[in-house]
């Protein structure tokens, strides 16, 4: 199976030895981001640093001024913690290393977009903006996220891409000083607290069908005795169809399902048409369509036909629910690949590793994905390197 390392250029740069260390794991690709969401983090084996805080969702790369100029949303460049082409010079070391170098873009994920642009989040039905999930149905946001794919793909010697986040973001969001925990919101919670009604979405409901107004009613009492029993209300989508009723519940997910689909046929489209021959495009997805966050809820039939492929959340046992539904319609040159993190202190399990990449390759798996090669320590480093020889 091959096998790519998830890495961020600021795990390379300043850092010599990086590039050989994780050649040395046995990976053949390095998955390297392009552009990223804010984040803060551990740096635990370079030289110069321990900790990277990025300030907000940037390109870590220089955008091109001429390719935004008739768009009035457009990326943000890094600040200090990725200035100029960090990418590029990251990606070039990497590659000289005689690693292959894909782009991860993350997409539909930025709080200072929304916090810039308030029109273009995602609004629940109580009326409260999420500013970190732009609304993916809205003309001007879906432009904006097909430009970004496009370019922050499509970079000089990037051979693929995988993009993150191409679909709906919702309630669920790892926020500074997080305080969402008192009520613990399962899965259909979680998707009634994700429903978008800002104007565009509000039409959306009403060529379904739906009265806009009623269907906020509506999930506004499915959710009191959520809010009044302290948490949850089951998991999987006919849980959903219980809290909401079935036909509230069904047109809600064919407005989003659309909505979804126009995204990421019109993003996957747009890097095609910017990319040399032979440019792999690839989806972290959900098998769900109804779910939201980095990993899209997709229809795995209709997001083979689009894309080259899927990256899959199989941490904790996911393998087993996760790659079944895609196996079925892969073609043979489809890349079916199972992410696994690999860092101990974020719920990775490295040493079983190996075990886990063998399940997931009488599962479908095609490659595997490890998520991350800079956030981990030396041992987990070490016990992935032993787990890829084990794998050969």
């Amino acid at each position: 199976m091959k096998a790519s390392a998830f890495l961020y250029p600021w795990d390379v740069i300043g850092d010599p030895d990086a590039p050989a260390r994780i050649a040395d794991l046995g990976v053949r690709q390095v998955t390297l981001a392009s552009a990223y969401h804010s984040t803060r983090a551990l740096t635990p084996l370079h030289p110069r640093h321990r900790v990277v805080t990025a300030a907000y969702a940037a390109v870590l790369y220089p955008p091109d001024p001429g390719r935004w100029d008739r768009h009035p949303l457009r990326p943000y460049a890094a600040g200090d913690w990725a200035p100029g082409d960090a990418y590029g010079q990251a990606a070039e070391a990497l590659a000289d290393a005689g690693l292959d170098v894909h782009s991860w873009v993350v997409l539909a994920h930025s709080s200072r977009l929304g916090a810039e642009h308030p029109d273009t989040s995602v609004v629940n039905a109580y009326g409260d903006r999420y500013p970190w999930a732009p609304c993916i149905a809205r003309p001007g946001v879906r432009a904006y996220l097909v430009e970004l794919a496009a370019e922050a793909a499509v970079r000089p010697g990037a051979r693929g891409t995988e993009l993150e986040s191409c679909g709906w973001y919702g309630m669920a969001h790892l926020h500074a000083h997080d305080k969402t925990g008192g009520v613990a919101l399962g899965d259909a919670a979680q998707y009634l607290m994700s429903l978008c009604f800002c104007d565009t979405c509000r039409a959306g409901y009403a060529g379904e069908g739906l009265d806009p107004d009623e269907l906020g009613a509506a999930v506004r009492r499915a959710l009191e005795p959520v809010w009044a029993s302290g948490g949850s209300a089951g998991a999987g989508w006919a849980a959903v169809g219980k809290l909401l009723g079935a036909g509230f519940a069904d047109a809600t997910l064919a407005w989003r399902t659309r909505a979804a689909r126009a995204l990421q046929e019109a993003c996957v489209a747009a890097v095609r048409a910017a990319a040399p021959p032979g440019f792999r495009v690839l989806l972290h997805a959900d098998p769900s369509p109804y779910r939201t966050g980095a990993n899209a809820g997709v229809d795995p039939a209709h997001i083979l036909s689009v894309a080259d492929g899927v990256v899959l959340p199989c941490t904790g046992g996911g393998a087993e629910s996760v790659l079944p539904p895609f196996a079925g319609y892969a073609r043979g040159d489809t890349v079916l690949a199972a992410n696994f993190t690999v860092v101990s202190g974020m719920g990775g399990s490295p040493a079983t590793l190996a075990a886990d990449a063998r399940r997931a390759r009488t599962l479908g798996a095609t490659d595997l994905r490890l998520y991350h090669a800079g956030l981990a320590s030396a041992p987990d480093l070490a016990a992935v390197k032993e787990a890829l020889r084990a794998l050969r």
